[in-house]
C-alpha cells in the first residue's frame, strides 16, 4: 500500500504552505512606513537664474541633492526590513505629528519645499554681495491638529507674531516662549492675518510634558529678490533641499563651489545661513555612496556621525553654516 504521507510529500506542502503565507503577508499593508535610499539627483537642470549676462561655472564639478523614497510597508516588510537593502522601518507617529493625516502632512511638506528654494536664493545671493530684502516675521501655520486647543481659534496661513506681548520672528521664538508656560496655563498670542491683527488666548495642553498649542509651523519671511530664480523640485517635498540649492544658484551666477568636485548636500537653511538636522540620514548616506559622489555636506551633530557609517568612502562633511560651507569647499586641494 501507497504511503500518501511520504518526506518528500511534507517538504513540498511545507515550502508551498510557506509560500502562501509570503504572498499572503506581501498583499497585506501594515501600518508602518519604509525608508528606502533614492538616486542622487542633479541639481544643475532644475535651477534658472535670470540675470542678464550670468555664466555657469563650467568645470567639471556637479552639486547633487538627496532625497529618500517613503512608502507604506507591507506585513512582510514589517516582520523581515531587512529584505530591503538599505531600509529603516518608522512607524507612522514619525512621519507626521498625532492627529494630521497623510494628505495634510504632504501639503505641509510641499509647503517646506517652497519656502526652502525662497530661502535658499536669499542665502545665496547674500553671500555673493547681492542686496536681498529678506524679513522673518513670525511664526507661520502650516496646519491645526485636531482635537487640540487650537482648534477653532488658529487657522493654516494665520502668522503668530507674539506671545504675550514678546515678539515672535522665528517658530524658535514661538517654541521658547510656549515652553514658558506649564501646560494647562493660558498664553496670549498676537495673531496677524488677511484682515489684520487680533489676540487669541489658548490654554495649553501637555505633550511630552510639554505646553503645546496644537499648531504645526513654517518660518514666515517676506523675500525680495534682486532677479528671479526659479527652482523646478518636481515631486520632491519637504526643506532638506536648500543647502543644495543655494550651492548651484551660486554655480548658476558663475561662483566655482564645487572645485571641480562631486558634491551631494543635504540640509535645511534658514534665513540667517544655519544649517539644520535633516531625517532619512542612512538612506541619504547610502545615496552618496551608491551615486560614486566624491564629498557629502551634512548637517554637523548626530546627522554626521551618523552618515559616517553608511557613506562608505565618501568624504563627509559636517556643516552648521552656510558660510562654513564656503569656507571648507574653499580648503579642498585641487581634484585630480
Amino acid at each position: 500500500m501507497k504511503r500518501l504521507l511520504t518526506p518528500a510529500r511534507l517538504t513540498i506542502a511545507g515550502l508551498a504552505l510557506l509560500l502562501l503565507v509570503a504572498v499572503v503577508l506581501w498583499l497585506v499593508p501594515s501600518n508602518s512606513y519604509l525608508l528606502l535610499p533614492d538616486t542622487a539627483r542633479s541639481v544643475a537642470p532644475l535651477v534658472t537664474v535670470g540675470k542678464p549676462g550670468a555664466k555657469a561655472d563650467d568645470d567639471n564639478g556637479e552639486i547633487f541633492f538627496l532625497a529618500v523614497l517613503v512608502r507604506k510597508a507591507n506585513m512582510l516588510e514589517r516582520l523581515f526590513p531587512s529584505i530591503r537593502s538599505g531600509a529603516t522601518l518608522i512607524p507612522a507617529s514619525a512621519l507626521r505629528p498625532p492627529g494630521v493625516s497623510e494628505g495634510t502632512q504632504r501639503r505641509i511638506d510641499q509647503r517646506d519645499m517652497t519656502e526652502s528654494q525662497s530661502i535658499a536664493a536669499a542665502v545665496a545671493l547674500r553671500a555673493m554681495g547681492y542686496k536681498v530684502i529678506a524679513r522673518q516675521n513670525g511664526a507661520q501655520i502650516a496646519d491645526v491638529v485636531p482635537g487640540t486647543p487650537a482648534v477653532g481659534k488658529l487657522k493654516p496661513t494665520d502668522v503668530i507674531v507674539s506671545v504675550d506681548g514678546n515678539r515672535v520672528r522665528t517658530p524658535d521664538d514661538l517654541r521658547r516662549l510656549i515652553r514658558m508656560h506649564r501646560p494647562g496655563e493660558i498664553v496670549s498670542l498676537g495673531v496677524r492675518d488677511a484682515k489684520g491683527l487680533r489676540t487669541v488666548d489658548i490654554r495649553t495642553k501637555s505633550e511630552g510634558g510639554h505646553p503645546v498649542i496644537g499648531v504645526i509651523i513654517d518660518q514666515s519671511a517676506n523675500i525680495r529678490l534682486p532677479f528671479p530664480i526659479k527652482i523646478r523640485a518636481g515631486s520632491v517635498v519637504g526643506p532638506s533641499a536648500g543647502l543644495a540649492f543655494a550651492l548651484e544658484i551660486m554655480e548658476k551666477l558663475g561662483r566655482d563651489v564645487d572645485h571641480g568636485y562631486r558634491i551631494a548636500a543635504t540640509g535645511e537653511l534658514q534665513l540667517s545661513g544655519a544649517v539644520l538636522p535633516i531625517g532619512g540620514v542612512e538612506q541619504k548616506a547610502i545615496e552618496a555612496k551608491q551615486s560614486h559622489v566624491d564629498i557629502l555636506l551634512i548637517p554637523a551633530g548626530d546627522n554626521a556621525t551618523q552618515a559616517r557609517r553608511y557613506a562608505g568612502n565618501v568624504r563627509v562633511i559636517a556643516v552648521q553654516s552656510f558660510q562654513q560651507v564656503l569656507r571648507d569647499l574653499a580648503t579642498l586641494p585641487e581634484k585630480r
